[in-house]
């Protein structure tokens, strides 16, 4: 999800552009990671209005800075960037439709047996696994994941000239997400000491960790299994990527980095392999299987890659927003396992008092509370939430390369969904 050469790029960044802000340097690198060339946007851009007339609609975002220049123009509009609304980034502006779909709706019927399948797959003849197994998988979820697979599966088919049906393989494609979605939910309850989710007791609180470990191990052999039947190599190949992805982004997590500019690098490579690779590969999956064309398979990758991006930025902003009672989870629980998320990384702009708590991941008696305090005084928690508009809008740009449709535009109405959610 980041570009290759992040760490050189910071360095000279810190030379060239000393007065930007870290927001104004994130997203810099953030624009220039986005893969497509000017050509294949051509390509396979369509413009809103028809079917059968294939436009340039939306332009590449891969800057070049010999022809902008990017620190005198952020400069100018530093106001606007630093302190947005989320008016100032309304979906509308990139797409002009006037209602645009809504995807809880439009994805409802697919949705409706999601849980009853995924309870088949895991049908055991030892009955307390089972419960363990079916704990999470009630019904109450919100599906987010499976959700947006379903929505860029009939998008997908409808732009690849198909009708909007399910293929077999992308409906399968769904379940798994979220199977693979909750098994990492029980192994990190398990690793951060976790007693609530979704507003109940963890399965670790209940049947203790290590039938939980088992459980969670469990949900993730039947979701291979689920995944070896589509019979489809590239598929498997790309959906096993997200396991490593969320093993790899764990371990991240342990860890800590010295360098601010390195520090920010870090955390958000964390959360694409931990959150927005199974959003990102799931979406790229279902495209496989009904078009073989890599630039849509990419246009597939990116959308899915911003909102989960997006979507996780959100979650930490809520962490210092919302109470627990709306969460389903203690409020401050990321600075209580020691981890500094965007509001804490960009209050120490302002607060360098932070770093040294970072560095011993708030270890320390009244370190938790500082922090929040350091973090609600400062303009943190604004600007996590513009850099998550930021990634909503690439998300808009790259979904609007389809072929207009009903679940394309909820995919778009999605993206405005995902910024002011409250819990």
């Amino acid at each position: 999800m980041a570009a290759p050469r992040w760490g050189q790029c910071f360095l000279r960044l810190s030379k060239t552009f000393s007065t930007t802000t870290l927001l104004e340097t994130v997203l810099y690198f953030n624009v220039r990671s986005v893969s497509f060339s000017s050509s294949s946007l051509r390509r396979v851009s369509w413009s809103s209005g028809t079917r059968n007339e294939v436009q340039p609609s939306v332009q590449s975002t891969h800057l070049n800075p010999n022809t902008f220049n990017f620190t005198s123009s952020l400069i100018r509009h530093k106001s606007r960037l630093l302190y947005p609304t989320l008016q100032s980034c309304c979906c509308r502006k990139v797409h002009s439709d006037a209602k645009l779909k809504d995807p809880f709706t439009l994805a409802q019927k697919d949705l409706t047996s999601l849980y009853d399948d995924i309870k088949k797959e895991l049908v055991v003849s030892k009955e307390e696994l089972n419960s363990l197994c079916d704990y999470y998988f009630d019904g109450k979820g919100k599906a987010i994941r499976p959700m947006i697979v379903v929505l860029m599966a009939r998008a997908l088919n409808i732009h690849s000239n198909r009708d909007g049906d399910l293929l077999p393989g992308q409906r399968a494609i769904a379940m798994i997400s979220e199977m693979i979605h909750t098994a990492s939910l029980v192994h990190d309850d398990v690793i951060d000491g976790s007693d609530k989710r979704r507003g109940k007791r963890t399965i670790n609180e209940v049947w203790g960790e290590r039938k939980a470990i088992l459980a969670g191990d469990f949900i993730l052999s039947a979701a291979s299994m689920a995944l070896a039947r589509i019979g489809n190599i590239t598929v498997v190949k790309v959906l096993s990527q997200v396991i490593e992805d969320l093993v790899r982004g764990e371990f991240m997590q342990l860890g800590s980095k010295e360098n601010e500019n390195e520090r920010f690098k870090h955390y958000l490579e964390k959360t694409f392999k931990k959150t927005a690779s199974l959003i990102a590969n799931s979406c790229k999956a279902v495209s496989i299987l009904v078009n073989s064309d890599p630039e849509v398979h990419e246009i597939a990758f990116q959308y899915g890659r911003n909102v989960g991006i997006a979507f996780q930025l959100v979650d930490d902003i809520l962490d210092f927003t919302t109470g627990a009672a709306q969460l389903g989870k203690p409020v401050a629980a990321d600075l209580k396992l020691g981890l500094a998320t965007g509001p804490v990384l960009f209050a120490c702009q302002q607060f360098p008092e932070l770093h040294a708590m970072i560095m011993r991941r708030f270890s320390s008696k009244g370190d938790v509370d500082r922090a929040w305090q350091y973090v609600l005084q400062s303009d943190g928690v604004q600007q996590t939430k513009y850099l998550a508009q930021h990634y909503c809008q690439e998300a808009i740009k790259q979904i609007s390369l389809l072929r207009p449709s009903a679940e394309r535009d909820a995919l778009i109405r999605l993206t405005e969904m995902v910024l002011t959610r409250d819990k």
